[in-house]
């Protein structure tokens, strides 16, 4: 299994998915002009990933903003993970006066199953 790395443009977050160390980020800007297509890999990843996971799985999510579409894509990705057995941890990143991001993570952890973090950060 490959790990996935994708370097981040305007429209697109940058991510490492890296399974020998459980580490799975995203970080940027998610507004793609079509979120399945650049997402579906990631969900795809997942699944395989939930095979054989590492004993703990480190999701660590830093947008400064994401649309409707990925939002959506960002939810059916936590689903995903929501099947893996093991210790997993979604650390959620905003930066401290983005009370819509925070929201959003709190929204994801009202319906996720999945410990999360809420972590303030100066600007990114």
């Amino acid at each position: 299994m490959e790990d996935i790395r994708i370097e981040g443009t305007p429209k697109t977050p940058t991510v490492n998915f890296i399974k020998a160390e459980g580490i799975l980020e995203i970080k940027g800007r998610s507004i793609p002009e079509n979120s399945i297509e650049f997402y579906k890999p990631l969900i795809d990843w997942i699944e395989d990933y939930a095979r054989t996971p590492h004993n703990a799985t480190n999701v660590n999510i830093q947008l400064e903003y994401f649309n409707t579409s990925s939002s959506k894509c960002i939810l059916d990705l936590f689903k995903k993970l929501e099947a893996i057995n093991n210790s997993i941890t979604i650390n959620w990143y905003y930066e401290e006066d983005d009370e819509d991001m925070l929201e959003a993570g709190e929204d994801y952890d009202a319906i996720i199953n999945i410990p999360f973090k809420m972590i303030e950060i100066e600007e990114i």
